[in-house]
């Protein structure tokens, strides 16, 4: 398996923000991947605002982490989640 996301996974990765309705400009997709992948809220750095880092599994296909990763981000939006 690849350990540097591609321009396939990120465009995978838009589809799901572009669904949920959230701006790219508020999240941080690391680029390389570490099991078990994961979401959350982070400082942003120099941004000076909160963003959400988003890593990658490395061992799962994405196809198969997708809904995980969407379920994820709904919760953490919607306060559930930490």
């Amino acid at each position: 398996m690849d350990e540097i996301i591609t321009m396939e996974d990120m465009a995978a990765i838009y589809e799901v923000l572009d669904e949920l309705g959230i701006d790219r400009e508020f999240i941080n997709v690391e680029l390389g991947k570490e099991d078990p992948g994961s979401w959350a809220k982070a400082d942003g750095g120099m941004m000076k605002r909160e963003v959400v880092e988003i890593t990658l599994p490395l061992t799962t296909p994405l196809a198969h982490w997708l809904p995980t990763l969407k379920a994820g981000l709904q919760e953490l939006l919607s306060g559930e989640g930490s």
